[in-house]
């Protein structure tokens, strides 16, 4: 009998490891989802402006030396997107060239019946992000018309326009969705840990009747806490990184979005995430029932 309630007791008292550190995981993993979901939505912006164009069609009667001269002029143009090896983004296609797409995209030969070929020469430029606003794209379509041999610079004034718009719209959704998932986490995380720690409470009564010093007593608390979070940020970005890498399996050109480096900084995040917020709720429930008399820890 006396076995059974002294197992009773303990139990009552004992610290809920495997709950806190479960709790701590699911709010840390739903923290990374969301930083998983910006960095994607950031890949994806950057993906969408890597592909705003410019079309400069040449006139017909152009000659090689001044398309050569274009050409130049072209890639020394700050606006001109860079490749990661620094090399220009810039395509020249032929008009033969272009027929010969032309064809083999619509199978029909224009050229039979029109008796020559209507399509001109024309460099497409891959505009950098910086220059993607309405204006400077205005600016830049009258620096190239300015060029000898230019006969007209199109772009689809509309598209950047909206894509700017867009990306505005959905930063603002994402800032403000993740501030108050952060505040629910912060709240979430804090309150698991001063639960668990109401189960110490006599523990760190004990220690300071036995004349223990304040930051003898917090320091244990502090130290396993920290663990656990750490423990639980490490569980969650394993389970995040498995999920992902099965998202990039089973759905179409989501791998495009991958990031490595950006999702090895996300797991970091939500390490140091852990450890603080595991130091921050632990030392404020410990500092609480460091000040509480025997009959508020009833």
């Amino acid at each position: 009998m006396k076995t059974s309630t002294s197992v009773k007791k303990r139990k009552l008292g004992s610290y809920p490891y495997a709950s806190v550190v479960f709790s701590i995981s699911i709010a840390l993993f739903v923290i990374g989802l969301l930083g998983l979901l910006v960095l994607h939505s950031q890949k994806l912006t950057q993906l969408i402006k890597e592909n705003i164009e410019i079309q400069v069609y040449l006139k017909k009667e152009i000659s090689k030396s001044q398309i050569k001269q274009i050409s130049y002029t072209l890639e020394q143009a700050d606006f001109v997107s860079k490749s990661s090896k620094e090399i220009p983004q810039i395509l020249f296609i032929s008009r033969d060239q272009a027929a010969k797409n032309f064809i083999a995209e619509t199978g029909e030969d224009f050229a039979t019946f029109l008796g020559e070929n209507p399509l001109r020469d024309a460099f497409t430029i891959n505009v950098s992000e910086r220059f993607q606003t309405e204006q400077k794209m205005a600016s830049i379509k009258e620096r190239l018309l300015k060029l000898p041999g230019v006969f007209e610079v199109v772009y689809v004034n509309d598209l950047i326009d909206t894509i700017n718009k867009n990306i505005r719209n959905i930063s603002l959704i994402l800032a403000g969705f993740a501030a108050i998932l952060i505040i629910v986490v912060i709240i979430l995380i804090n309150n698991t840990i001063k639960l668990a720690l109401f189960t110490q409470r006599f523990l760190i009564r004990s220690m300071q009747l036995v004349g223990a010093t304040n930051g003898f007593i917090r320091k244990p608390f502090i130290f396993r806490s920290m663990a656990q979070g750490i423990l639980s940020g490490a569980l969650a970005s394993a389970t995040l990184f498995g999920i992902s890498e099965y998202a990039y399996t089973q759905i179409d050109d989501l791998v495009l979005l991958k990031d490595v480096n950006h999702l090895y900084i996300l797991f970091g995040i939500l390490l140091l995430l852990g450890a603080f917020l595991g130091l921050f709720s632990s030392l404020r429930s410990v500092n609480k029932y460091l000040k509480l008399s025997l009959d508020e820890l009833y």
